[in-house]
This record gives C-alpha cells, structure tokens and sequence, in this order.
C-alpha cells in the first residue's frame, strides 16, 4: 500500500463515458465528468487506517477503509455501496464495489519508479482506463 501513497493527477481517460452510462450515471452530469481531470490522493492514517481522496474542481470525495474489510462507500455519483479494497501479492489495488452493475477498480502502479497509476473500471462488459501521474509522496 506504501508506493500508492501520495497524490496522482489523472493524465488520459479512455471509455469513462461508457462507464458512467452502464452504472446509470445521467447524460448532464456524464458531460461534466467527462471534463474534470481530479486528483487522487491516498494516506496512511495513525490508526493504521488508509483516506483515498478525489479531488476536482466540480466535486471532492473521501472514503476511509482498511484492507480487506468492507465498508459503505457513497460513490461520488451519489450511489450506496458496500465495498472491500485488498491489495494483490502483485501490488496491485482491487477495489470492489457491490452494486448492480458491480463495479471493480484495478490500481496498478508501473513507469519509472511506480510513478504512473493505471486504473482498469469494470462494469458489467464495459471497461474504462485511466491513467495518473504521481505527483508527490505525501
């Protein structure tokens, strides 16, 4: 969990449209999540807990999780969900979002130095890429 710590600046987004439409995202506000190029910031916490924080210039969200135990999770399309993050022997971050259709995140670090982020969103057939550049480690 260490190397994904720190802030990511989301760099290309490939079928986000496409996503958004197959977990029931209405078309105005598909418009404008199609425009924003958030932040993503994960932190440890004291309490041995991680934040995962997006941040854009429409709108921000925060989910607090331990790994491997669910929680609910208010998506930041507004959905109710209860959702399990693990981290794979492959370092891999799966994150796993009950819902219908269920939703799973794949983070996936590589470049020089694990300074890019691939993200792989899956709903139902649809698969979604996104790619962030990490900014800073803290």
């Amino acid at each position: 969990m260490e190397k994904f710590i720190g802030t990511w600046r989301l760099e290309s987004s490939e079928n986000f449209d496409a996503y958004m439409k197959a977990i029931g995202v209405g078309f105005v506000l598909r418009k404008v999540g199609n425009t924003v190029k958030p932040d993503v910031q994960f932190l440890r916490n004291e309490d041995g807990t991680c934040t995962m924080k997006t941040i854009s210039t429409f709108k921000n969200s925060e989910i607090t999780f331990e790994l491997d135990k669910e929680f609910e999770e208010t998506t930041i399309d507004g959905r109710k969900v209860r959702s399990t993050i693990t981290l794979t022997e492959g370092g891999e971050l799966v994150h796993k979002q009950a819902s219908e259709p269920e939703t799973v995140i794949e983070r996936k670090l590589q470049g020089d130095g694990d300074n890019e982020m691939v993200c792989t969103i899956k709903a139902g057939d649809v698969v979604c890429t996104r790619v962030y550049r990490k900014l800073n480690t803290a």
